[in-house]
């Protein structure tokens, strides 16, 4: 893919020393203390202040409305950018994928929660991009992670989104009408060949919509009609404490530590159409072992 490189950099956790969402004090070794002492002593990452007080809920209210007139800002600059490039629509779909680099990580920082990625050697292979959802935050993140070169496919409505959903269409990415089947069926299809035609990844969420508590949803099929069609292989995106960084329904941003897991790559070039309901339970199951208690299906 065109640009690769570049795109990793922006992507890149090397960024981190001028973009950084966690401020880490240096620790000095002591060799008095024992180790005993010392894994006491060592703070927990999945632990975290769940402070509702008025000066957290203000602080929180600051960051989203930067959030927002940064992503007007950026949405604005790729726009121009995008209607330059109608004729072009690869370089459209690749401008997306930098815009969503640039963006996705801002927006993160701004944010300012920790987070810790496992496994990025898996996260620049061609390949479908599968991720849980269960906050909007898992979008910042998928915006910032998934490769260039990497369209989205998302429920035709998004046009709607303000700012967004205008630019996700002129970035050529691919939409759906949920409330057809047959439809959503040949959109499938049509993406499926636009993917191998023009050597595309693709990332979808699997569950098909947002979960209300942060626990696994059960998965549609639609990924799997995407693998059987295209020949690639999976590549799972685990996302842990989003669910509690930004929960439904509430403008309070807590600082939630954040993880991010790509799983290897899952090879689909054996996969038969026969099998469809295994590979759906096989992923599902998957996920359900990588992900903490709290966030697995009831």
């Amino acid at each position: 893919m065109e640009n690769s490189r570049f795109g990793a950099f922006l992507r890149s956790r090397r960024m981190d020393s001028f973009l950084s969402t966690s401020s880490e004090k240096r620790v000095v070794e002591n060799p008095n203390v024992s180790i005993k002492d010392e894994s006491e002593r060592k703070p927990k990452m999945d632990a975290f202040v769940d402070d509702d007080g008025w000066v957290p809920v203000i602080i929180s209210w600051i960051r989203i409305v930067t959030c927002f007139v940064s992503m007007m800002l950026t949405t604005f600059i790729w726009a121009l950018i995008m209607l330059v490039l109608i004729p072009w629509p690869y370089e459209r779909i690749r401008q997306g994928n930098i815009y969503g680099h640039v963006t996705g990580r801002m927006l993160m920082w701004i944010l300012g929660n920790p987070i810790k990625i496992e496994g990025a050697e898996y996260s620049n292979k061609r390949a479908i991009y599968i991720s849980n959802h269960a906050s909007p935050i898992d979008i910042f993140l998928i915006m910032w992670l998934t490769p260039t070169g990497t369209v989205g496919i998302a429920k035709k409505e998004i046009i709607w989104y303000p700012l967004f959903g205008q630019l996700y269409v002129l970035a050529n990415h691919l939409r759906i009408d949920r409330s057809n089947p047959m439809a959503a069926i040949e959109s499938m299809k049509r993406a499926a060949q636009a993917v191998v035609k023009n050597n595309l990844s693709l990332i979808i969420f699997p569950e098909g919509t947002r979960s209300k508590n942060g626990r696994l949803l059960p998965f549609k099929k639609g990924f799997v009609h995407l693998a059987l069609q295209s020949g690639l292989p999976i590549v799972p995106m685990v996302l842990t404490g989003t669910h509690l960084a930004w929960r439904k329904g509430s403008l309070h941003v807590r600082p939630a530590p954040l993880s991010v897991k790509y799983l290897p790559p899952i090879s689909t070039e054996n996969w038969t159409l026969c099998k469809i309901d295994d590979y759906v339970n096989m992923l599902h199951k998957m996920y359900a072992e990588n992900l903490p208690k709290s966030q697995r299906p009831l």
